[in-house]
């Protein structure tokens, strides 16, 4: 078996099992990362000292048979706006050029406390402000399905890090889709939790009330444990998940708008064999949602700039022109309408839960509405970077604007994947759900 490309939780039962060696796993990984010849397009930065330090103490666990979780001696990757003490964390851009964080954030301060293994820190979009993955600043990963197409971000280095058998998992941040884009473009994954589940003390912020850190790994189970560790909580019970009696929504409208025929078809395929399984399917639309998406402009980019905005102006050159843009937006929205904002989404929250999902286990769409279009022609064409990355934020976004965990299945078909949203708060119940669906996905 190639263990590299093990699931996480298997590394964790072969550990457990004495089959595998968190000290010769974590060499191994540290290997396989410095050998890839894009592992400086991937990794900011590997943290061989901390990555080896741990390992030997995870080994001396297992042999003692105390270990701290079923994850204790699996090595994962970490985004790079969260911070890592002593190590350099820059969130992607130049603006943090060399910035040491004295402490590890809190989710990364508790990974380690259950015996998760640091292998190192990867690349991500300025300061996680775009859904395509690049970043001419610092490094754009290549996507491991196909190295000329846009890996997806924000956490574009964490999924590639996965989905190219560098890390066993990686952990990112989303705030309108960065967990759940690269994870479909790449194969994985991807968990979004309720905005609030995970403590924010630690991680770089690009809009506080909508960022959230998740999982990208190859398994819900994955997805589940690191969600639990980081939440220090007992992981969910997903023994006989089944897509058998499932309640599921097709959200019609908004989410095919302008799609391309590669993610429909997958999706439509995706939801046909959910329903051979035994899940009942529904078709609903609702103009809620174009409600909420609506109030995008007026919301995201406001928050994100009055947070950066005194770093931005001091140094604007530091910054790729079409991120930079994305932000400066954020200052044609007045204080009295970033308010009145609020006020329609929470209404509209509202509105989704009394109206829309009551009866449901859990809302289905496509996660992005198009392919991973190439790198060149978007570097080339700035009119396309913004056009592409609206289109490819519009769908995940949804869930974001909403306050729903929501999660990324890969289909079976490369570089698309069927998301499934969640109700607030329920995170748990959505992970069984989801791993429910997984079965029956695989199984077809």
């Amino acid at each position: 078996m190639d263990w590299l490309k093990a699931s996480a939780t298997q590394q964790g039962r072969a550990i457990m099992a004495g089959l595998l060696d968190p000290i010769d796993q974590t060499e191994a990984y540290l290997a396989a990362a410095k050998a890839h010849p894009d592992c400086d397009r991937i990794f900011a930065r590997l943290t061989p000292a901390r990555a080896r330090s741990e390992a030997v103490a995870a080994h001396d666990r297992a042999k003692l048979g105390r270990r701290h979780s079923l994850l204790d001696g699996v090595a994962i990757s970490w985004k790079d706006n969260i911070d890592s003490g002593g190590t350099v964390t820059e969130a992607g851009s130049k603006l943090l050029e060399a910035r040491v964080p004295r402490k590890d954030a809190n989710i990364l301060a508790r990974a380690a406390r259950r015996g998760t293994i640091c292998l190192g820190k990867t690349h991500m979009t300025e300061l996680a402000f775009s859904g395509l993955g690049l970043n001419p600043v610092t490094a754009t990963p290549p996507n491991a399905l196909d190295p000329a197409l846009a890996p997806g971000g924000s956490s574009s280095g964490a999924a590639v890090s996965v989905a190219l058998g560098l890390a066993a998992a990686a952990i990112g941040t989303d705030t309108g889709g960065s967990v759940r884009v690269p994870a479909a473009w790449n194969g994985l994954v991807g968990f979004k939790p309720t905005q609030g589940a995970l403590p924010e003390k630690g991680v770089v912020p690009l809009a506080r009330r909508f960022d959230i850190a998740g999982p990208l790994a190859r398994t819900v189970e994955d997805c589940a444990e690191l969600f639990t560790i980081m939440a220090d909580q007992p992981a969910p019970d997903l023994t006989e998940a089944t897509a058998q009696g499932l309640r599921l929504m097709v959200l019609d409208g908004l989410p095919f708008d302008g799609a391309e025929a590669g993610p429909v078809a997958a999706f439509e395929d995706a939801v046909d064999r959910l329903a051979r399984a035994g899940a009942q399917v529904t078709h609903v639309a609702t103009d809620w949602i174009d409600r909420a998406m609506a109030l995008s402009p007026q919301l995201f980019a406001p928050e994100a700039y009055g947070i950066w905005r005194a770093q931005i102006e001091d140094a604007p050159e530091l910054m790729w022109k079409p991120i930079l843009e994305r932000f400066r937006g954020g200052a044609e929205v007045s204080a009295p309408d970033y308010v009145a904002a609020w006020e329609s989404l929470t209404r509209v929250r509202r509105r989704w839960i009394k109206e829309v999902v009551g009866g449901y286990d859990a809302v289905l769409i496509p996660t992005v509405p198009i392919m991973p279009p190439a790198v060149d022609r978007l570097m080339k064409d700035e009119a396309e970077f913004v056009r592409a990355n609206l289109l490819t934020l519009r769908n995940t976004r949804i869930a974001n604007l909403l306050g729903l965990p929501a999660i990324t299945l890969p289909t079976g078909h490369p570089a698309c994947g069927i998301s499934m949203l969640g109700h607030a708060g329920h995170d748990r119940h959505l992970l069984r759900v989801a791993a429910g669906a997984e079965a029956a996905l695989a199984a077809d």
